[in-house]
């Protein structure tokens, strides 16, 4: 058995990885990678594997970063099962139409740019803008239907007319929904046959809803070999889920190979008990400044995590109650599916809100946004407010036009709840924000492009690291050394190679035979 690393390997997104058996070939996870606009494209088109070889895929969790490739496999003959838990199957059927439209989208907000660009040159490459406030109202009437509903077939017009390079999404909604037939969503702790003399067993992770730890084996007797995968793993101790499973069944704790992530292998939290200080102190420094918090955050998971802790603030009456907004179509909806499967709660959900017969996600005051026209409103509102909004690396989605519309302004806070790999916007608005901060704020403000344009950026850039849905360092050495798995060797996967490398050496120097594999290497199990 041999197992191949194409995604997520010395890198964060686009996890994919293969377990080769000779007989059958099941993907790990299949991923979008995400980064700049080119080198995505290349990245997520080009398949490494010919989706018709492969038998079925074991996805880990819903995540766009572990799930959003599949759509893409699926158009190119992939014939097999995603085999997964019940939940992340709930969570996909929200998550990869959602990822579809953004894309989509995205697409026709470009390519109206682009349109608009060329009428107002007259087509001509190069030449100012020389319209009038009315020329260029004409223009944008031409490319418009009604207030924000863009008008693709003029759009498509000018395009052709100008020979206007067309962006184009990766997949389309109509592509994503039919993947989900694709699916097969299963219980915890009960093994499933994905090939040949092969199974999988699915523990809990701690990540997001859904999410697990997979243990697979291959063969029989003493040529039986196993590859635990622990997809991407939870913390500890954190509102909502329960924490990352310690005790496997016997039969499954001799690992042959561990595939493990370090996506923080290099660093510690912030306690998790000093989240609702932190979010109540940034929260009211704002509010006294009069100015709106905006935070990019994941629809799933992190937005309902975010809402858990302001709802238990209110509660509390440490913050005022000004009003939440979650600016994201994608979120009622899941929200839902958080509330259909109260089985993967911790106690502590259900002692502080269900016992009480109270929604953890769902509190007076908050007001999730649907419409187009309802988010180009909240984004003009000058009243203090709340944003939680997608994409949570700000790479597309309603957050870049709540940024925009925020991020010039010193009242402003844009509060950081999450990782923001390398290369996305959301990493360069927590490194230049940092840099700026440390420097006093004192003079010219750094520059962000959002959708083509360049802002100041002004606000409060602040991270609140605990929020993390990713054990740190500390508490993967606490997965490894408390659980009941006997593990021979890891592979470090899902981690920027600098993290990759040193959670090795930790590893190395906790008595852990570990390896850093590189994308295309091949291990042999």
């Amino acid at each position: 058995m041999d197992l191949s690393f194409f995604g997520a390997v010395r890198e964060v997104t686009g996890s994919m990885h293969m377990i080769d058996t000779g007989h059958d070939r099941i993907l790990l996870d299949c991923g979008l990678f995400q980064g700049r606009r080119k080198e995505t494209w290349e990245k997520n088109t080009s398949m490494p594997i010919n989706p018709a070889t492969i038998t079925n895929v074991v996805l880990s969790h819903a995540h766009i970063d572990h799930s959003g490739r599949i759509p893409l496999l699926v158009k190119e003959d992939f014939k097999g099962q995603v085999v997964t838990t019940r939940a992340t199957q709930d969570v996909c059927n929200f998550l990869l139409p959602d990822s579809a439209h953004i894309q989509e989208s995205d697409a026709d907000y470009l390519n109206y740019k682009n349109a608009r660009s060329a009428l107002a040159t007259h087509g001509k490459k190069g030449v100012a803008d020389d319209l009038s406030n009315r020329e260029a109202q004409q223009v944008r009437k031409l490319l418009k239907s009604g207030r924000n509903k863009l008008n693709r077939a003029a759009i498509s017009e000018i395009a052709d007319r100008h020979n206007l390079t067309r962006v184009e999404p990766l997949y389309r909604e109509a592509d994503a929904r039919f993947s989900l037939g694709f699916f097969s969503g299963n219980p915890y702790r009960t093994p499933i046959t994905i090939g040949k003399d092969m199974t999988c067993t699915f523990y809990e992770a701690g990540h997001i809803l859904g999410s697990a730890i997979s243990i697979i084996h291959y063969g029989q007797g003493k040529d039986r070999r196993t590859v635990c995968y622990t997809g991407d793993l939870g913390r500890f101790d954190m509102p909502i889920l329960k924490n990352p499973c310690l005790d496997f069944r016997e039969e499954d704790r001799e690992i042959d190979l561990l595939i493990m992530e370090s996506t923080y292998g290099d660093r510690v939290h912030e306690s998790s008990q000093d989240l609702n200080a932190r979010m109540a102190q940034e929260l009211n420094l704002a509010i006294q400044r009069k100015g709106s918090v905006v935070i990019p955050a994941f629809a799933l998971g992190r937005t309902q995590q975010i809402l858990y802790v302001i709802h238990e603030l209110y509660e509390q009456g440490v913050v005022p109650r000004i009003p939440v907004y979650v600016d994201s179509p994608l979120a009622s909806g899941l929200t839902k599916v958080f509330v259909e499967h109260p089985e993967l709660y911790d106690q502590e959900t259900h002692k502080t809100f269900l016992e009480h017969k109270l929604n953890p996600f769902c509190f007076d005051g908050v007001d999730f946004v649907s419409s187009v026209d309802e988010s180009m409103d909240l984004m003009r509102k000058p009243e203090p407010c709340i944003v939680i909004s997608a994409a949570g690396m700000c790479e597309a989605g309603r957050i870049l036009h709540h940024l925009r519309y925020r991020i010039h302004n010193p009242v402003n806070t844009i509060l950081i709840v999450g990782f923001m790999a390398e290369n996305t916007l959301g990493r360069r608005i927590l490194d230049l924000g940092k840099a700026y901060r440390d420097g006093g704020g004192k003079g010219e403000a750094p520059v962000v492009k959002i959708l083509g344009k360049e802002y100041p950026l002004k606000a409060n850039v602040v991270p609140l690291n605990g929020f993390s849905a990713h054990a740190d360092r500390e508490e993967m050495m606490r997965f490894l050394k408390t659980s009941n798995l006997k593990v021979k060797k890891i592979a470090v996967v899902h981690g920027e190679e600098q993290a990759s490398l040193k959670f090795a050496d930790r590893l190395g120097q906790e008595g852990f035979k570990a390896v850093v594999p590189k994308a295309g290497q091949k291990i042999e199990v």
